[in-house]
């Protein structure tokens, strides 16, 4: 009987704090901020698998840097944590004493994290050859992907990564940093015109150097720092399982369409424009990424990295500085997102009586991103409480 009795008094207790957390939940939802815009809620029990909240969840919102959500499962799904970002050095032509004479082949595969001691790595791989005069040319092949330079509905003054498939330091020169290298070694280059081109590296030419650097590798800045480089970078490595040789966004866009109808969403609820979020053209809703979280949750190769990846409340990434000495700080782990009038963050906490619960937030239309933040950061906190 008392056993009974117990279990009745706790049931009790628990819809009374149910009901008081989704009146708090509520009432900051008639504040200010929130009256002024368009807030879109969804937050999901993955243990009880049930949904506990949901508001708007099926308004189509821009997610901003949330898009990233969909690169990453899509690539960890597609790819998996240890694919390798490859970039490589070939060379054709003989060696005459110390004298090349033939061509270098720079071959792109669109590395975000390819740097100095990559680099230095392709200078000792020549250096090796042992000569000190090369007569060819250097030449990039960029045949990873086409040549658009923007992504679709990406703003022309704005910060826009560079795409190309041969970066070094964040930059399309990764041809001129491995001439300056090689001369500073004391190469020299005797050619007719400018030293480097491009042309594609053909079947012939043999692979002096290659690096690489691992999916995983790429994913943590990709999501802890929401690096837009990094996560664009990803996005057309999925378009090259679809198209190899000239990769286009719409390559790309297939694996994670793909994804999406796997998980059951129609193609009308959604608008897929680029892989970083950067994008005004991208539409998704709540409950969209509700359900791609979930999906991740139901996958462990693909939860536990992308777990790992996301920013931690009050700890590090885009989430150091917010939600500092509440129930979510050191708990919840998300994905933020920013654009001009948009503020969303999507990704997992644990609620204090222990379920695991996935969640999605966006604010659009604030005039005030510190308000806006302050919203989002406020509901969260109130979810798991």
């Amino acid at each position: 009987m008392k056993k009974y009795l117990l279990s009745c008094f706790l049931l009790f207790a628990a819809c009374i704090g149910a009901e008081a957390q989704l009146n708090k939940i509520d009432s900051l939802l008639q504040t200010p901020t929130a009256l002024s815009s368009q807030t879109a809620i969804m937050v999901y029990d993955l243990t009880a698998d049930t949904v506990i909240y949901k508001h708007n969840e099926q308004w189509h919102i821009r997610p901003a840097s949330t898009q990233k959500l969909f690169t990453a499962v899509a690539a960890l799904k597609n790819l998996g944590e240890h694919y390798l970002f490859q970039t490589s050095l070939y060379q054709e032509g003989t060696v005459s004493g110390r004298t090349f004479v033939g061509n270098l082949y720079v071959v792109g595969g669109m590395d975000p994290l390819f740097g100095k001691a990559d680099l230095d790595e392709f200078v000792s791989a020549v250096q090796a050859l042992q000569i000190d005069t090369l007569c060819g040319y250097i030449y990039a092949d960029r045949s990873m992907r086409t040549p658009e330079r923007l992504g679709e509905g990406w703003c022309w003054d704005d910060k826009n990564p560079i795409l190309s498939p041969l970066l070094y330091k964040r930059k399309d020169q990764l041809c001129e940093s491995l001439l300056s290298a090689l001369a500073a070694k004391g190469l020299v280059v005797i050619c007719e015109g400018s030293p480097i081109g491009e042309k594609a590296c053909p079947p012939s030419a043999s692979m002096l150097s290659q690096r690489v650097h691992r999916l995983n590798e790429v994913l943590m800045p990709m999501m802890k720092e929401s690096d837009n480089l990094y996560a664009e970078a990803m996005f057309y490595q999925l378009g090259a399982l679809y198209q190899p040789g000239f990769v286009h966004a719409r390559h790309a866009k297939r694996a994670v369409r793909q994804l999406l109808n796997e998980m059951g969403v129609p193609s009308s609820d959604y608008r897929l424009a680029d892989g970083s979020g950067l994008s005004l053209y991208n539409y998704t809703t709540a409950e969209i990424e509700v359900r791609l979280l979930r999906y991740a949750y139901q996958h462990p190769a693909v939860y536990q990295p992308l777990l790992q990846s996301l920013p931690i409340a009050a700890v590090d990434g885009t989430l150091k500085e917010r939600m500092t000495n509440t129930p979510a700080a050191g708990n919840v782990q998300a994905k933020t997102g920013t654009l001009s009038g948009v503020h969303a963050l999507s990704g997992y906490a644990t609620a204090a009586n222990g379920h695991r619960l996935c969640f999605a937030i966006v604010n659009q239309g604030s005039l005030s991103g510190k308000a806006a933040r302050a919203l989002i950061d406020q509901l969260t906190v109130a979810f798991l409480i």
